[in-house]
């Protein structure tokens, strides 16, 4: 009997034990890999550093033909301004399918930019903490889809000041969805021209 006792006792405290071993932790989702994202994200960082370019740089590059300038913001804020002839891919819906179809030769030159790029337009380019710049993200998705010709955007620029053309233009009623700004600058005496 203390055998058989034993050999319940036994069984009780293996089978559990061997069937968690067997299941994988609560959470584990293959289509999710931090990992591969941490490893992915740090290669990306080097890369990156030698793709960041002035607002001069930025202009002269896209104006080259077969360019793609990504505004990777979501729509709503990409319909309110954006750097003339951006393509817009939310980034939500950046995927294997919408990469395909907007960007099927991975060695096209693409220029990014993001909110943290502007100041003074704070509808159309809200502040994010700098860790977590649109830039970022946008720029490590690229590269982990196989896009390494990618350029940045760099500096933080006045938009007021800048010499990147916008869409709609600046001082339009519609662009950073503000008609008090233009009668602001009319109140002050100056223009977006």
């Amino acid at each position: 009997m203390t055998r058989g006792f034993f050999s319940t006792l036994l069984v009780i405290a293996v089978v559990p034990a061997a069937l968690a071993a067997s299941d994988p932790p609560t959470g584990v989702n293959p289509a999710i890999d931090m990992p591969r994202y941490l490893r992915v994200a740090s290669e990306a960082a080097a890369s990156r550093e030698t793709h960041r370019l002035s607002e001069q740089q930025f202009i002269e590059m896209s104006r080259t033909p077969g360019i793609i300038i990504l505004d990777a913001r979501s729509r709503q804020k990409y319909d309110e301004l954006h750097i003339k002839g951006a393509t817009n891919l939310s980034f939500p819906d950046i995927a294997i399918e919408s990469l395909e179809r907007l960007l099927p030769d991975k060695r096209t030159r693409i220029l990014i930019y993001c909110n943290n790029n502007f100041l003074n337009a704070p509808s159309a380019f809200p502040t994010k903490l700098p860790s977590a710049s649109l830039n970022i993200s946008t720029y490590i998705a690229l590269y982990d889809y196989g896009y390494r010709n990618v350029y940045e955007l760099g500096p933080l620029i006045d938009i007021d000041a800048s010499q990147i053309e916008f869409e709609p233009p600046l001082g339009s009623p519609s662009s950073d969805g503000s008609a008090a700004r233009m009668r602001m600058q009319r109140e002050r005496g100056g223009s977006h021209d």
